[in-house]
């Protein structure tokens, strides 16, 4: 629980105007100001759920796309011998299993954020979380990862 409580407590700041709630997802630079304890501790498990939701759709189509995947590339041969029709196969089969229902939790997600808000609450702030910065230095030390991971895959295989 405490990485959940982490991801929704970094959506919480404290501002000049108070106590401001940014969510994901929506415009750069857009908070809105968390009226009330009650309000927070609503928006909070409204958070909560979402996360949860999220996450077990990734999990849970992996776990099923890697099933299924791995009949479907048996079923057209040896997938040791295609790796790119292997790859491709497993990434369609993940994108209609886990990526559809995320797209429509995104959607109604999008959707629910404003009930708990009003655009008279909106205020400004100043300024981006650190958190992405981060995010984008480890999102390109893992893309660097793969290519030298296919580059030696590359040098490695038998011709």
């Amino acid at each position: 629980m405490s990485l959940l409580d982490s991801l929704v407590g970094a959506q919480f700041r404290n501002e000049k105007a108070g106590r401001v709630v940014v969510f994901s997802g929506d415009r750069r630079g857009r908070a809105y100001v968390v009226r009330s304890e009650a309000e927070e501790q609503k928006i909070r498990s409204f958070l909560k759920m979402f996360y949860c939701a999220h996450f077990s759709i990734l999990v849970l189509g992996f776990l099923l796309a890697s099933g299924w995947s791995h009949d479907i590339n048996y079923a057209f041969g040896r997938p040791a011998l295609h790796l790119f029709r292997t790859f491709g196969v497993t990434l369609v089969v993940y994108s209609l299993v886990a990526g559809l229902p995320d797209i429509l939790l995104w959607r109604s997600y999008k959707k629910a954020f404003a009930k708990f808000v009003s655009p008279e609450d909106e205020v400004l702030i100043s300024g981006g979380p650190a958190r992405q910065k981060l995010i984008f230095i480890g999102a390109a030390i893992i893309a660097a990862a793969l290519l030298l991971l296919l580059g030696v895959f590359f040098l490695v295989r038998a011709k």
